[in-house]
């Protein structure tokens, strides 16, 4: 009997007509993006810090960026719990993170400051949508590694004093918000397109094939509202 070649880039899991192992590759993918997603906000949490205008602010977001190594190496520890190497786990989400990054490259500190804010925002919004219908103790985990550190309340202070001090950039960061929640949700699309096994976790599908659309709709519904939401707490309309 054939068999299919196997991609050496994924666990090694086997999901046809299988629930445990498509809730298995679920919980993998998300881990594996949350990996991936905590590099990121280092990256872009440096870059912050190297525009940052006071020497305290740097500082702090130094503290971040470096919270985010800590979460990187929680989940890369999970991964391993499960015999799973986080490169690995982290591949297939390389190219839809580096296609938002490269689409929404900030111009100055605050739309810098926007960006970790809204983008950071809609990402664990969806991960945590995940996290529901995992198991208690990676759902903890996610829970933990999406705990705001201070990071919200800074971006708020700092965006909503640049307002007060020069109202007209208002409407310039609204507009980029706008942006962000449509480069941030396209490729939320396309990850839920390409990982049905994570997707069917999230809508409650894993024991059925193919993906329902009706729950994919309300999930992203949800991450719109609650992006309104940040938008307003900074002082902008969405």
């Amino acid at each position: 009997m054939e068999h299919a070649e196997e991609d050496p880039t994924e666990p090694d899991l086997t999901l046809a007509d299988d629930p445990d192992a498509a809730y298995r590759r679920g919980a993998l993918d998300l881990l594996g993006i949350l990996a991936y997603g905590a590099l990121a906000a280092f990256d872009r949490l440096a870059e912050d810090a190297r525009l940052a205008p006071t020497l305290a602010d740097k500082a702090s977001l130094a503290s971040m960026a470096a919270h985010q190594v800590t979460h990187f190496e929680r989940v890369g520890a999970r991964l391993a719990e499960f015999d799973v190497d986080v490169m690995t786990a982290m591949k297939p989400f390389h190219e839809p993170f580096n296609t938002f990054h490269d689409h929404t490259r900030p111009k100055d500190w605050l739309e810098g400051l926007v960006k970790a804010y809204v983008g950071d925002g809609i990402g664990a919004d969806f991960y945590r949508e995940v996290a529901a219908f995992v198991d208690a103790d990676t759902r903890a985990l996610v829970h933990e590694v999406l705990a705001d550190e201070g990071h919200a309340d800074f971006v708020v202070e700092h965006v909503r004093a640049a307002i007060k001090a020069q109202p007209r950039v208002a409407g310039r960061l609204a507009l980029w918000g706008r942006r962000l929640v449509g480069e941030a949700l396209s490729q939320a699309q396309r990850v839920a397109a390409d990982r049905e096994a994570l997707t069917s976790l999230l809508t409650g599908t894993v024991d059925r094939p193919g993906l329902d659309l009706a729950a994919v709709s309300r999930m992203f519904s949800r991450l719109i509202e609650n992006h309104t939401r940040r938008m307003a707490a900074l002082g902008l309309q969405a």
